[in-house]
């Protein structure tokens, strides 16, 4: 993957955690069970989220973090499928033909 479609999914990637624009957004039971305050706040975190490293982020894109909430450590993903969602995304970087779907969950449901 050349750097312009590394920037551009990590553009496409943040914008898409950000705003939730152009894809689907899932939180597991775990973060569910934390009560509607806590689901707020974990969301808010998500979107706030900057602390993109080499270790998280080994590839630039933008599609992992981590974090510690109300004592537990919550993960966040992003994944890439087709515009039917049953198959891998053909371009991750083409929002034409890619779904994202982020998946927020506690790190011991991982």
């Amino acid at each position: 993957m050349n750097e312009d479609q590394t920037e551009r999914i990590r553009s496409l990637n943040d914008r898409f955690r950000k705003t939730g624009f152009s894809g689907q957004i899932l939180i597991t039971q775990g973060i569910q069970a934390l009560g509607e305050s806590q689901v707020g706040e974990v969301m808010r975190a998500v979107m706030e989220f900057d602390d993109f490293t080499e270790g998280n982020d080994p590839h630039g894109e933008h599609d992992f973090g981590s974090f510690e909430s109300a004592g537990q450590t919550v993960f966040w993903k992003i994944d890439y499928y087709n515009c039917d969602l049953d198959g891998g995304s053909p371009d991750p970087a083409d929002e034409a033909v890619t779904r994202r779907v982020l998946t927020v969950m506690l790190a011991s449901e991982y």
